[in-house]
């Protein structure tokens, strides 16, 4: 059992080496689209994953394209959602399942627009107030929220 957590084009190391120490934790399987805005071997990449990367299971993909073709409506079509500030539904109003994809935009631009119009039926969204000039969460942050959601509802599968 496990849930899939995908970065698309993330651009700061240390978001990323964060989620890895998570999913490493939790038995999830983290996807890295490309292009990246670091190199793999980067110094703060790896101390934010401290010496958990042996125990991530990571996948990379050169687009958005070839994984949607391996993952999508084309391929083995598995259940995604799309976290966005745009999104309709609230992160919680989900009922998640064993080997769902939660997919993450870059931190400066979230997921492409066109992408997220095609699958707007499938994009959620954390609540934050609307007092603030705050444009999003911190990208390790929300898909950690997300994540711990669904493992709860799954009653944390192989997790103690």
């Amino acid at each position: 059992m496990s849930l899939h957590i995908v970065f698309v084009n993330p651009e700061i190391p240390p978001n990323t080496g964060n989620i890895a120490r998570t999913c490493a934790a939790t038995n999830s399987v983290l996807h890295l689209v490309k292009p990246l805005g670091f190199r793999i071997d980067d110094k703060s990449l790896k101390r934010a994953g401290l010496d958990y990367w042996k125990y991530v299971r990571v996948e990379f993909h050169d687009s958005l394209e070839e994984f949607m073709k391996k993952y999508g409506e084309e391929g083995e079509n598995r259940r995604m959602y799309l976290a966005t500030t745009k999104g309709g539904k609230l992160y919680s109003e989900v009922d998640y399942k064993d080997e769902d994809m939660i997919l993450f935009g870059r931190e400066t631009a979230g997921l492409p627009r066109p992408f997220i119009e095609e699958h707007s039926e499938k994009a959620i969204r954390i609540p934050m107030s609307e007092n603030t000039r705050l444009r999003s969460f911190n990208l390790a942050n929300s898909a950690n929220i997300i994540l711990f959601e669904a493992l709860r509802q799954l009653g944390f599968p192989g997790l103690e």
